[in-house]
């Protein structure tokens, strides 16, 4: 099969964020193993969904890993033009969801497969896809686990496959998704005065929130990121029954995003901290009132890569490009990076078709996809 043809069966399964992935990653495993090359199976505790790695090339050190995930984002509330799901070739472009975000780095991962096999590698080469990264990068942690105690070698590069139009990237903000409730003493409104409003003290709370995010942005700068400081941002907020009844209870839903040189786990102890203080000052009013904050994912760290690293040279080399760059979006490469492999983002298709209807790629960023792991095996053959 050519890239354009896994491509097209790829996109075929809708396996949105959180659902069941087993159809696809079974797909790929069959595809993989009809070359005669083993695959493990990384399922969760419910095995409703897996991640899938495997090998190619003899079991020796500094192999690279390539890295992909095999969920999408939704496309209700979407205008498409086309099935979402099929893909469609239409004025040189390849219209699908996740034809850029991101299995079109799959498929020219399966498309390249061939030319390692037949290769003499002289280090490996390792595939690694996952699932439910677009809900907080969730199946890496255990894939990543997994890859490590199952060779006994130790591979030392990650090219994780988000689209970048293949430009190197070697940096990406850390994000935690986090949901904050508060539960205050429904009441008249003409008594406000002995009542605890959940919207009011919601506000205080998000007030901190922005204050910290001024905070930060004067303390600690990265240029290499738009903007060059770590951000929160509130982007749900429900609360209240009437305009004349003290709201009982508020909830709203944020993100941290942090440059690498802040903490998700220090900022938000911060905000804990602080929803404490409001506790103790608000029970003298309502000794009921509570403040309830669930992060939704784990944090997902920041990529970090260094421009000395070994592993920014060697994707340059192969994309062709001597530029990098970095973006503030969230990825499995900080996950890859914290566990110890050199990481960078480097992929096809362009991040600004992502999550958006008539979602595409192009022809020639798959060919040129696969020309660039083509490059990597000539690399690793000498």
């Amino acid at each position: 099969m050519n890239v354009k043809d896994i491509l097209a069966k790829l996109v075929s399964f809708p396996v949105l964020g959180g659902e069941n992935n087993l159809e696809i990653i079974y797909w790929i495993q069959n595809y993989i193993e009809g070359f005669g090359i083993t695959s493990t199976l990384v399922p969760n505790k419910e095995g409703t969904k897996a991640s899938l790695h495997c090998r190619i090339g003899p079991a020796v050190n500094d192999g690279a890993i390539l890295s992909g995930h095999t969920d999408v984002v939704p496309v209700k509330g979407q205008i498409w033009d086309t099935d979402p799901f099929t893909l469609v070739d239409k004025d040189d472009k390849l219209y699908a969801r996740g034809s850029a975000d991101m299995k079109g780095y799959i498929a020219c991962c399966l498309a390249a497969l061939p030319t390692m096999l037949n290769a003499d590698l002289k280090k490996p080469i390792y595939f690694a896809f996952s699932y439910d990264e677009e809900i907080g990068c969730l199946g890496a942690p255990e894939l990543i686990e997994s890859i490590k105690i199952t060779y006994s070698e130790n591979a030392k590069y990650a090219i994780i496959g988000e689209p970048t139009m293949l430009e190197p990237v070697i940096g990406k903000k850390g994000i935690c998704y986090i949901r904050t409730e508060a539960n205050g003493s429904a009441g008249h409104s003409s008594g406000i005065h002995k009542e605890v409003s959940a919207i009011h003290e919601s506000t205080r709370l998000i007030l901190w929130l922005e204050n910290k995010m001024k905070e930060l942005s004067v303390a600690n700068k990265d240029d290499r990121f738009d903007p060059p400081h770590s951000t929160l941002h509130v982007g749900q907020i429900q609360g209240g029954v009437a305009t004349n009844i003290v709201a009982e209870y508020t909830r709203f839903e944020w993100d941290v995003r942090v440059i690498p040189k802040d903490s998700i786990p220090a900022i938000y102890d911060e905000f804990l901290n602080f929803c404490r203080e409001r506790e103790r000052e608000v029970r003298k009013i309502f000794p009921e009132f509570t403040i309830t904050n669930t992060q939704l994912h784990p944090p997902v760290p920041a990529l970090d890569t260094k421009e000395s690293d070994s592993v920014v040279a060697l994707t340059q080399k192969i994309s062709g490009y001597n530029t990098w760059k970095t973006v503030s979006y969230a990825a499995e490469a900080g996950q890859f990076h914290e566990a110890g492999y050199q990481s960078i983002i480097c992929g096809p298709g362009s991040i600004e078709q992502a999550h958006r209807a008539n979602e595409f790629t192009t022809q020639d960023q798959l060919n040129r996809c696969v020309k660039m792991l083509e490059n990597l095996v000539m690399e690793f053959t000498m």
